[in-house]
């Protein structure tokens, strides 16, 4: 029999093609003029210079030195950077971290007030500063210096006091210690001096156990708090805190109301060419999830946990089944999955052992094919900071940088602690900005809210809607009903965002399972986002909403709808312009578009504020046929702005949003008001917070819905018309529904 449902549209790249940007003139008046900035900056400057002679000559590497810049309000954007004064006295920036002042003046004789701006972590040699400090006090300097001068609004050195993270309780604790010190050679000098000045001191890092990342060294030791204040003193010291715990587990319990069994599919997955990994806390040896599932234990693993193998088993059974209906027969498996033990006896004792997990973790994907999905339930009871990378969050975002792997986290269960302290907020590494952050909702039915255990938003900027999306995760009144190792197929109820992730996952893998080679997991995170069910509460608690359940409502379009991926490459610098397919004549009644795009970029971890690298505008031109006069371009109108991400009081930066890994918005509009409507993308990079024009290319997915309500067969009339263009992504593979 004919299938006859309407499938979403594919090649949607095939309406691109690159456009000649309009210059735009940028015309910036200093808040300062030089002779004012010189005046503000000479006693700060020899203020930091005399500071630094006060510090132990041990904690100078090399006699270099790590000092604060902070810059004004108004020179946030990244041509902005100070890069002709750091050149010319021979300084880098090793870091920055987004911090909020209020400046001694603005320009134009505006009232100053708070607003956010950057702090850069600026190393060079003590000389160096010091020659800094004494040409700014005689005044020649460089007419490109003098220029970058005002844009400083403050300079000084770093405190010890400012490096310490957190409350550290203990008098002796295991401690966690990030250093401006990158992986490469030229850097060792200061891994190895630290070394040094820490034994001086009396306590011995672990550096066989560090993590690298984006300029940034993480370190595990232990030490006394006196020796934790005297270890702040060390020039290229980023933080030190007390070092987190893993998160603890919620128990699986069994529902003696529920205590008819399942049954399982006799069918293999549905592709079983996809490859899905799960890191947790282990399997049985021998279970009923054989036929679907490969175990592996990383080399040096200690022994298995009950409580944390009880916590993998209904992770995978999540993924494999979703939620379990008791006395019906559970979905065919979109795929098999790999399972990898991650977690032994000594995870819940020992603090240090937050390090082994990650390196089990690093260590399985830098030496495993390709994963295409992840699921991660698991990570540190530790809220994310706004001016802080965590080792996790980094290594994660890095294997996520080229988009051919989608990884669903678990944003953790602490919604109901402190929110004036940010207990509550997201743990890491739910913070990535390459991943798929997931909360939990409490029903499976309407009307659905967030679960109150659920950690709440908002992210970091970039990353600032956290969660992306909410799942089902189950509550007390409704579990989510899984398999244990002890009950058979007797299903037993749990909740917390660790079945969240992995329900939504196995949604992901089931997309593409359906549709095979037509979507990359870039793709299918962008139809994950595009078809959400918007809910009522904020944005910082349930992102951009609750995913859909079934893969119908993702891929198939119901009468008065189409709906298109677009996947491809941007070029830095460039402009792309994507058509919105339409019918030919006019449009009756209100017509609504929605868009999503979603890319995937190296990071800065040393640079919070500026943490992604690629970012991208667009730009929504509604009609070709409207123009403003003397414009190259067809008039624009505002879309993705409109969305609530650019409301929110911590938003401020006028460029923050267009470093947004995705960005989805829709707009309604009367249909005769389009004319050839296109939405035009222009790809930017960044290093470290300044403009880059090395980085040539990233992959996006860009979907697009056109809903025509009085157009019923709107449609069938877009595939007439694009025609060996656009393709309907007839599924390939079509599992058993039962």
């Amino acid at each position: 029999m004919a299938d006859n449902r309407n499938f979403l549209l594919g090649k949607g790249e095939r309406l691109t093609e690159p456009v000649t940007a309009a210059g735009r003139p940028m015309v910036k008046v200093p808040p300062y003029t030089f002779q004012e900035a010189r005046a503000r900056l000479t006693p700060m400057f020899e203020n930091t210079v005399a500071s630094f002679s006060q510090m132990p000559e041990t904690a100078k590497p090399d006699g270099q030195v790590v000092a604060s810049l902070v810059l004004n309000p108004e020179y946030t954007a990244k041509s902005y950077y100070p890069a002709a004064s750091l050149r010319e006295y021979g300084l880098r920036a090793v870091g920055s971290k987004a911090v909020s002042i209020t400046p001694e003046k603005r320009s134009g004789g505006r009232v100053a007030q708070a607003r956010p701006t950057t702090e850069l972590y600026i190393a060079g040699e003590e000389a160096a500063f010091a020659r800094f400090s004494s040409d700014l006090e005689k005044g020649g300097m460089a007419q490109k210096v003098q220029t970058e001068l005002t844009s400083i609004e403050k300079f000084s050195e770093v405190p010890p006091a400012a490096k310490l993270k957190g409350d550290i309780k203990k008098k002796t604790s295991p401690i966690e210690v990030v250093l401006h010190a990158s992986e490469f050679r030229r850097d060792a000098f200061i891994i190895k001096a630290f070394q040094d000045y820490a034994r001086q001191i009396g306590v011995e890092p672990d550096l066989e156990h560090r993590f690298h990342a984006g300029g940034l060294c993480f370190l595990r030791m232990e030490a006394a708090l006196d020796d934790i204040n005297e270890l702040a003193q060390y020039a290229f010291l980023r933080a030190v805190r007390q070092m987190p715990r893993l998160r603890t587990f919620p128990a699986v319990r069994t529902m003696p109301g529920r205590s008819r069994s399942v049954s399982l599919p006799s069918l293999p997955a549905v592709d079983g060419g996809l490859r899905v990994a799960i890191f947790d806390g282990g399997l049985p040896d021998d279970s009923v999830l054989d036929p679907w599932v490969t175990i592996s234990d990383p080399p040096g693993i200690g022994p298995s946990v009950p409580e944390l193998v009880e916590h993998g088993f209904a992770v995978t059974s999540a993924v494999l089944f979703g939620h379990l209906r008791p006395g019906e027969e559970a979905s065919q498996p979109f795929a098999n999955v790999d399972h990898i033990r991650v977690l032994d006896a000594e995870s819940d004792n020992d603090p240090l052992e937050l390090y082994d997990v990650l390196e089990r973790i690093k260590n399985t994907l830098d030496s495993s094919p390709q994963y295409d999905f992840i699921n991660l339930s698991l990570g540190p009871q530790l809220p994310i900071e706004d001016d802080d990378v965590h080792a996790w969050t980094a290594v994660l975002d890095d294997y996520l940088s080229d988009g051919n792997c989608l990884a669903t986290i678990a944003v953790g269960n602490d919604g109901a602690a402190d929110a004036a302290q940010g207990l509550n907020r997201i743990q890491v590494p739910a913070d990535t900005v390459n991943g798929l952050a997931v909360g939990s909702c409490a029903t499976l039915g309407t009307p659905w809210s967030r679960a109150a255990y659920s950690s709440v938003g908002p992210g970091r900027t970039p990353g600032l809607i956290k969660p992306d999306l909410v799942g089902f995760g189950g509550c007390e009144a409704e579990p989510y009903l899984v398999l244990h190792p002890d009950s058979g197929l007797r299903p037993s109820g749990i909740w917390g965002t660790s079945f969240a992730a992995p329900h939504v996952l196995r949604m992901g893998v089931g997309v593409m399972a359906t549709f095979g080679n037509n979507l990359d997991p870039l793709a299918v995170k962008a139809l994950l986002i595009h078809t959400a069910r918007s809910g009522s509460e904020t944005q910082a608690e349930i992102g951009w909403g609750r995913n859909c359940d079934e893969v119908d409502d993702i891929g198939v379009c119901p009468p008065g709808v189409v709906r298109v991926v677009y996947q491809g490459e941007l070029t830095a610098s460039k402009y792309l312009r994507a058509e919105i397919p339409m019918p030919d004549g006019d449009l009756r009644g209100m017509v609504e578009v929605t868009a999503t795009c979603c890319f995937t970029t190296a990071v800065d971890a040393a640079h919070p504020s500026n943490y992604t690298r690629s970012g991208i505008e667009i730009t929504f031109r509604p009609s070709a046929s409207t123009f403003v006069a003397g414009a190259m371009h067809p008039k624009s109108e505002s879309f993705f702005s409109q969305s609530r991400l650019l409301q929110t009081e911590d938003e401020l930066r006028s460029d923050a949003h267009k470093w947004e890994t995705a960005l989805h918005s829709k707009k309604r509009k009367r249909g005769s008001s389009f004319d050839n409507p296109a939405f035009d993308i222009h790809y930017m990079s960044r290093d470290e917070g300044r403009p880059d024009n090395t980085i040539n290319k990233i992959n996006y997915a860009l979907v697009v819905t056109v809903e025509a309500p009085r157009h019923p067969d709107l449609y069938d009339q877009i595939v007439r018309k694009y025609r060996n263009v656009l393709e309907p992504m007839v599924p390939i593979q079509i599992p058993i529904t039962v």
